[in-house]
């Protein structure tokens, strides 16, 4: 019987590189995995070196490779999934001319309202420019100015000699591409957040001149546009040569993680909706049409299913809070501790948390620490602890993380649901937030619906990647994948813990709406 053909999945987030070796029916046969630093500019940036994301990589592989050299062999493509929303200026070569600028980063604020003003401003926005940007793409650029629609401005008003010798804008998932074949491409969900696309045909997206106007940006220094599922080319024979790779195999265009996790996740027939828990936060649906809830930052945008469109409701930070509650807070770097002694903050999850009774004994936490985006975009909203006595302890304060998280997806459910026209009642989770079963029961217990943990669920955005990348090679279909799909656990909602959920819940949206005013003027721009 012959082997199964592989698929080399990558995995680019906004902590580290993954790569994986995944079979067409979704067995993870390898993994390997690269960390990458993130660096915080003194003026408020937030910044990685791609050349440092395509050493990862190379790395990566190659080891990942070695320990498999048989699997080599069945190679038949490689697909991508990455963070979107980043910036890479590339010169004609294909040269990175410095830094990505991050979906975290806000430096372009300002460049961007002054593109986005007008006769009839509203939050800072000409009224006739938003309501284009809506009819045309779905969506607007985001006023804080994290999306390549506030990048690209920056980069010409404040790095103007970075501007000139500009040939590409490319996203994160487009460098890599263009790395792996040489080819300036970016794909239709990789492009949305430029905000520069008419994506009224989801079969045909193409650049709207009259949007890049608004922008102010040069219509040349955009790459062409391509499906998900495109094949773009043949890995680039030094690539192919490093990994020891046949220069016959296929790059498939790919997508940006939420995209791709909604293909691993296996949330791809229409309505069915995945919740991935990572550094960011996001619950996604697949949708039979282009609509927007502007009050509720809410839009369905192209994606890699062919005359669908995904609704993406995005939260700021989930899984970070926990990170940052290990690096800053727990295991303090000033500890000097070795990287070895600190636990993983996911492994120890269900030991902590589940000493500690539903409610956190009375402790509620608001996990805002970086703005929020959805259900409200307001980027002066930060982080808190409410609530705290003596009696309470480093438990009940873990606990509470867990539980804030959960009521800030709560949050969102409304609007998703109002969106969709429909209640959910079972919603597939995955990404690392997923690997605690702990958390997965907050979540059903929180939100009163029932959470199916996808197997392995720090693989999805590759299984989906790699499912994206057979779709294009002709071996799959996409009404193939829910089939494919394996679950780990059904967590239900404890009836015991709903009266309780449902009035801290109640609190956590009034802390909300009398802390608004207050964290505006602590973080309003001086």
């Amino acid at each position: 019987m012959p082997n199964e053909k592989i698929i080399l999945a990558v995995d680019l987030g906004t902590s580290g590189m993954k790569v994986a070796l995944i079979t067409l029916s979704g067995k993870v046969l390898g993994w390997e995995s690269e960390p990458v630093r993130l660096i915080l500019t003194p003026d408020g940036g937030a910044e990685q070196s791609p050349e440092e994301w395509w050493q990862a990589f190379l790395s990566a592989s190659g080891r990942m490779l070695a320990r498999h050299r048989d699997a080599a062999a069945d190679v038949i493509a490689v697909c991508c999934s990455t963070q979107g929303e980043g910036t890479v200026a590339v010169d004609r070569a294909g040269n990175a001319l410095g830094n990505a600028i991050l979906w975290m980063d806000m430096r372009g604020e300002p460049n961007l309202k002054r593109q986005m003003r007008g006769w009839f401003n509203l939050d800072g926005a000409d009224l006739f420019k938003v309501l284009r940007f809506v009819r045309l793409t779905g969506g607007m650029p985001s006023m804080t100015g994290k999306d390549p629609a506030a990048h690209m401005p920056f980069i010409r008003d404040d790095l103007p000699e970075v501007y000139a010798r500009t040939y590409k804008f490319l996203n994160v998932l487009d460098y890599l591409n263009l790395r792996l074949t040489g080819e300036f491409v970016a794909s239709y969900d990789s492009i949305v957040t430029s905000w520069v696309t008419d994506n009224r045909d989801p079969n045909a997206i193409h650049y709207d001149d009259s949007l890049i106007g608004i922008l102010g940006i040069d219509r040349r220094k955009l790459p062409d546009l391509v499906p998900c599922t495109h094949v773009i080319g043949c890995l680039r024979r030094d690539v192919a040569v490093a990994l020891r790779l046949s220069t016959d195999v296929k790059v498939v265009a790919g997508a940006i993680d939420n995209t791709a996790a909604a293909i691993g996740a296996g949330a791809v027939e229409d309505y069915a909706a995945h919740l991935y828990i990572g550094t960011s936060s996001w619950i996604t649906a697949h949708v039979p049409f282009k609509k927007t809830d502007v009050a509720s930052s809410l839009a369905s945008i192209p994606c890699a299913v062919p005359g669908r469109y995904l609704l993406t409701a995005l939260q700021a930070t989930a899984g970070g809070n926990l990170t940052y509650l290990r690096d800053n807070i727990l295991y303090h770097k000033d500890e000097l501790l070795q990287e070895a002694d600190v636990p993983d903050i996911f492994k120890v999850l269900d030991q902590i948390a589940e000493r500690v009774p539903a409610g956190a004994n009375g402790v509620l936490y608001t996990p805002w620490i970086w703005g929020e985006r959805a259900p409200v975009e307001d980027r002066t909203l930060r982080a808190g602890l409410y609530n705290l006595s003596l009696n309470n302890t480093r438990e009940d304060i873990i606990r509470a993380f867990l539980e804030g998280i959960a009521f800030n997806t709560r949050w969102l459910m409304a609007p998703v649901e109002k969106f969709l026209g429909r209640r959910v009642k079972s919603i597939n989770i995955v990404g690392g937030g997923a690997q605690s079963d702990v958390w997965c029961q907050i979540f059903a217990d929180v939100m009163n619906v029932e959470i199916r943990q996808v197997s392995d669920p720090l693989y999805a955005n590759a299984r989906g990647a790699a499912w994206i990348g057979a779709v294009g090679m002709g071996e799959i279909r996409f009404e193939d994948i829910p089939n494919l799909v394996q679950f780990r656990m059904i967590y239900s909602p404890q009836a015991r813990n709903r009266a309780l959920y449902d009035e801290k819940f109640a609190v956590f949206k009034q802390i909300y709406t009398q802390m608004k005013g207050v964290y505006a003027r602590l973080n309003r721009t001086k």
